[in-house]
């Protein structure tokens, strides 16, 4: 890669500064720092440069016990374009105020905030997050939830909103920074990064992640598994809202107080996701026609199928179908030039 891949790059460094909180994941902070390196060795000349903050003293400590040298303290880190508070354990706990106000001052001076795992709750307790859709660890949400409703929670991998970028743990911040660079640069140079990194598909914001459904969690709420399981007995004609609630003798309030709470998203949303998982697997598995799948799963239209399909999935039906193995690629074009 040269320098002339980068489209409208200024030459100055986009200065990243990744804010640490006590006992912060590690797995986050690489996830989200090692797309910047490579983009850099890539494209041949440093279009980024970080640096590690925190409250204070010079070390931090990560979830795994190690200590992780800081580069600058708050009380002298400035001018920056992007900060992201890297989360972890214990968020509540490890909460400083030095620190949601220094992240005041730079949302004031215009820099973007962004989080990966639990860093959402410290962005949230600064404010920096009302009136934004916020993605987070699972772990976070109902607290997120619960404590901020002016906070817009949703359960996808992550979002970017304005200027704010939001994010779940793992591996998941190579997905949100890739996506950053897809806004900033030509496409070759973030598939070279995606591929250095042997980052097979990207992630799209809009997938969901995987909230562990442990049954001990739902059979303490046995109206909730009795709702779920109503919701996965009919698909091909979803049940209203109000009517799940009234089965259960709860008011739709009470409901999807429920949801956020156990599942961290709403009924509505929680129905849809069954309804797009049963089609996922019909486009991928079976040679049935588009039109049929959008009957068996309770779409009123191809139209609003494809729509959703592609919001959810990040591509249609379509082209999902023809990405799968090689076993349904004739049945499925049969199918779809009928």
């Amino acid at each position: 890669m040269h320098d002339s891949t980068v489209k409208g790059a200024s030459q100055t460094p986009y200065r990243v500064g990744f804010l640490l909180v006590n006992q912060f994941t590690l797995i986050s902070l690489s996830s989200a720092v090692e797309p910047l390196r490579v983009a850099n060795q890539l494209a041949g000349r440093e279009l980024y440069t970080w640096e590690l903050l925190g409250e204070g003293p010079a070390i931090q400590s990560c979830s795994d016990g190690f200590a992780v040298n800081l580069d600058k303290t708050l009380a002298d880190a400035t001018d920056y374009d992007l900060v992201i508070v890297v989360g972890g354990l214990s968020i509540e706990q490890n909460l400083e105020r030095s620190v949601l106000a220094w992240l005041r001052k730079q949302a004031q001076r215009g820099v973007v905030i962004g989080s990966v795992c639990t860093g959402a709750y410290v962005l949230a307790s600064a404010g920096l997050l009302d009136g934004y859709q916020c993605s987070a660890h699972w772990d976070c949400l109902t607290i997120l939830t619960e404590r901020f409703p002016r906070v817009g929670c949703n359960n996808q991998l992550y979002t970017i909103d304005r200027d704010r970028m939001t994010c779940t743990g793992g591996t998941i911040p190579m997905h949100m920074i890739l996506a950053m660079l897809s806004s900033r640069h030509p496409q070759a140079l973030v598939d070279a990064v995606a591929d250095m990194l042997i980052c097979e598909r990207y992630r799209a914001d809009v997938e969901m992640q995987l909230v562990p459904m442990w049954s001990r969690k739902v059979e303490m709420q046995p109206k909730l598994k009795e709702v779920l399981q109503l919701m996965e007995a009919n698909l091909e004609e979803p049940i209203l809202l109000q009517e799940l609630a009234d089965f259960v003798h709860l008011s739709r309030r009470q409901l999807e107080r429920l949801f956020l709470k156990y599942l961290h998203c709403t009924p509505s949303r929680y129905y849809l996701k069954l309804r797009l998982d049963r089609a996922r697997r019909l486009v991928k598995q079976s040679s049935r026609s588009i039109v049929e799948i959008t009957s068996m799963c309770g779409f009123v239209s191809t139209t609003h199928f494809s729509r959703c399909y592609r919001k959810y999935i990040g591509v249609s039906p379509r082209v999902d179908r023809l990405n799968c193995q090689p076993d349904y690629q004739s049945a499925a074009s049969e199918q779809l030039s009928a």
